[in-house]
């Protein structure tokens, strides 16, 4: 959604709490299976049993074909690892809109192989315009101007999830296969039972499973906290194309501001951003979301009303804004033994820096490169590798959750006088573009050995 930071805000690095060491190794056995009917939802438990011998045994099993769990996967196989892939729904979940790829989520992509692929179909944004709701004009950036090296654009998730699943092994990703239950089991490896009945003895767990993780809800983690906000998100389309340049257009209001992002010659992604004191209840219904998305910027810039009604119903959503802050000492790590979380699973934040997507990214990476060093030296190397990934994580996560988080409630205010100083002083005078962006500096270097 937002993407303005201020560079003020939690900007120095930190040190990670946790530490560990990682041991070097290489993995060549693996094995996949195909999708079986789906069956109905059962809870998630804690318990520590005996080894099931009819289980299935799996070296890599990840939980989740979202993008953090297919990133993973495709990282693993471009290191020749196996990885078998569980999905819940039926198909990958390709409905929704579009998610916004600063420079650092464009490395990785371009480590697994898939940069190009993506860049030839998605409009480079050049650079973001601020207004008032009345529609002045606060502040523009050029983001070449300010970065050489900066690339922005705003992807469809759909095509983002199918070239990411296209590029992994048939039967690489098994589909209908909700967890029902996660065990562990006195050799070491991680009992997963579907809700079909099949069982599966994972030596390695890679939680993708999303903000509402049960894999991380096993872990000891608790539910993400509201962040007192909802977000309102659709993907217009223009069959005969759209007039808007490659601009990352931000609208601010007093507790509510909107966001408009061309991602393509024909299609517009934009978002409405709105206080409410609860999540309140869930509304699917496109009608309604639309129109509620009108009403609250019915006397806005007219353009955004336009954008709304060419927006197809199904990529209309809403969806409360969540986070959870990593506090040290008190969250747990990000992996138990060799049960580890990537990505929402382990750290939601709000949209508000464009930084979930591109984290959950880099995890794959440095998780799998870690994985190849140590997953052929033993149970020990691999605790140990899993434990370092999150050392290594914790401390660009952590302040990246807060920011987000202090820079939403700053778009959000509602005080007419703290608007005006957002408005006039803070906005065009003191935030400053460059400083704003250097978490999107990341180092990623291909991926070696990679498996055709």
């Amino acid at each position: 959604m937002g993407i303005v930071s201020l560079s003020l805000v939690l900007h120095s690095p930190l040190v990670s709490p946790y530490h560990s060491q990682t041991r070097p190794s290489r993995l060549s056995q693996f094995n996949w299976f195909q999708a079986p009917i789906p069956a109905r939802t059962k809870h998630t438990s804690l318990s520590i049993i005996r080894a099931q011998s009819g289980a299935r045994k799996e070296e890599i099993v990840i939980v989740g074909a979202g993008i953090a769990g297919l990133a993973t996967a495709l990282s693993l196989h471009r290191l020749g690892i196996g990885s078998l892939v569980l999905e819940q729904a039926e198909s990958l979940r390709t409905s929704g809109t579009s998610l916004t790829l600063f420079k650092n989520g464009w490395r990785v992509l371009d480590a697994l192989g898939v940069g190009d692929d993506l860049r030839n179909q998605f409009l480079e944004v050049q650079g973001m315009v601020v207004t008032t709701a009345e529609g002045n004009e606060l502040r523009s950036f050029k983001f070449k101007e300010e970065d050489e090296s900066q690339e922005v654009r705003a992807v469809e998730r759909r095509v983002l999830l199918e070239t990411l699943a296209n590029q992994l092994p048939q039967g690489a990703v098994r589909f209908s296969s909700k967890l029902a239950k996660i065990e562990k089991i006195e050799d070491g490896n991680t009992l997963l039972q579907l809700v079909d009945g099949t069982q599966l003895s994972a030596k390695i767990v890679i939680g993708c499973d999303g903000i509402r993780s049960p894999i991380a809800k096993w872990m000891g983690f608790p539910e993400p906290k509201y962040a007192g906000h909802c977000g309102l998100r659709g993907l217009a389309f223009f069959p005969g194309g759209h007039k808007f340049e490659p601009k990352l257009n931000q609208i601010y209001g007093r507790g509510q501001r909107a966001g408009i992002v061309p991602i393509s010659p024909t299609k517009v992604y934009w978002f409405v951003c709105f206080n409410m004191p609860s999540p309140g209840q869930k509304i699917t219904d496109p009608a309604v979301l639309k129109k509620l998305a009108k009403e609250l910027v019915t006397s806005w810039p007219s353009d955004l009303l336009d954008i709304i009604d060419h927006t197809p119903d199904d990529t209309i959503s809403r969806t409360p804004l969540v986070d959870r802050w990593l506090w040290p000492s008190i969250s747990p790590p990000a992996s138990a033994g060799r049960v580890v979380l990537v990505g929402d699973a382990w750290h939601p934040m709000t949209p508000n820096l464009g930084q979930g997507a591109c984290c959950a990214l880099e995890d794959s990476v440095i998780l799998a490169r870690k994985l190849a060093a140590a997953i052929e030296s033993g149970p020990a190397a691999i605790e140990d590798a899993l434990s370092s990934y999150g050392s290594e994580r914790w401390p660009r996560i952590f302040p990246l959750t807060i920011r987000a988080n202090l820079i939403g409630s700053l778009l959000q205010w509602e005080n007419p006088v703290v608007c005006s100083v957002r408005n006039n002083v803070i906005i065009p005078k003191l935030v400053k573009l460059g400083p704003m962006l250097e978490h999107t500096n990341f180092d990623c270097q291909p991926l070696q050995n990679q498996v055709v």
